[in-house]
Order: C-alpha cells, then structure tokens, then sequence
C-alpha cells in the first residue's frame, strides 16, 4: 500500500473545492479573522501521490499548497509548478523559495510547515 503525504489544503487555493471530497481529510481549522472574506479554511489531509499531482492543476495564482512524508516536501503552485525538496536540508529550499517570491508571496508564508493543524 502506498504511504500517504499529509498535507494543509487551504480551500481558497483551489479553482475548485470539490476536489477536497476526493481526499481523506483529518481536521478542519477556520481562521478566527472577523471579516469572513478575510477567514482561510484549512484542511489537514492525507493524500497519494497521484492525488497531490492532480491538486496541482487546481492551485491558483499567488497561493500554494504543501504536502509532506517524514521531512520530503512537495510544494505546489499555480500553472502546475511543482518542488519536491527535504525540509531538513535548507540548501534544497532554494529554487521553492525563489519562485515564491517571484510571484509575491509572503516571506512569512514561504515556511512549509510539517506539523499538523
């Protein structure tokens, strides 16, 4: 059986949020923002490899998403850009970081995390 990634999906990443439905979610988490525009839903979910790949059409501009297994990373942008790299060895950050950047991202918000919600 193949070992799953966990992931953080934030729904307003996606063109399409029904693509959540296809993927085992294990926790849900709503920002406590008071304006509900301004609120992010946040998915901890396990999901295959083929599943992440398919996610990677639905990413839209100026968000990613990320996926892990133990400290292997896959980070997913719009316009299916994709970047596998080990969160243990910061020199292999270095192309994900520059392309986050690139497109505007926060600096705050290019750190990946690998722990649950």
């Amino acid at each position: 059986m193949e070992q799953k990634y966990r992931g953080i999906v934030v729904e307003e990443a996606l063109d399409d949020n029904l693509l959540l439905n296809q993927l085992l979610v294990e926790k849900v988490h709503i920002t406590g923002h008071k304006k509900r525009e301004d609120r992010w839903h946040m998915y901890q979910v396990l999901a295959s490899k083929e599943q992440i790949c398919e996610l990677a059409n639905h990413v839209i501009d100026d968000w990613y998403i990320h996926f892990w297994r133990g400290t292997d990373i896959i980070a997913l942008f719009s316009n299916n850009k994709q970047f596998e790299f080990d969160y243990s060895k910061k020199e292999t950050w270095k192309d994900v970081l520059e392309y986050g950047r690139s497109i505007g991202i926060p600096e705050e918000q290019l750190d990946f995390p690998i722990s649950e919600l």
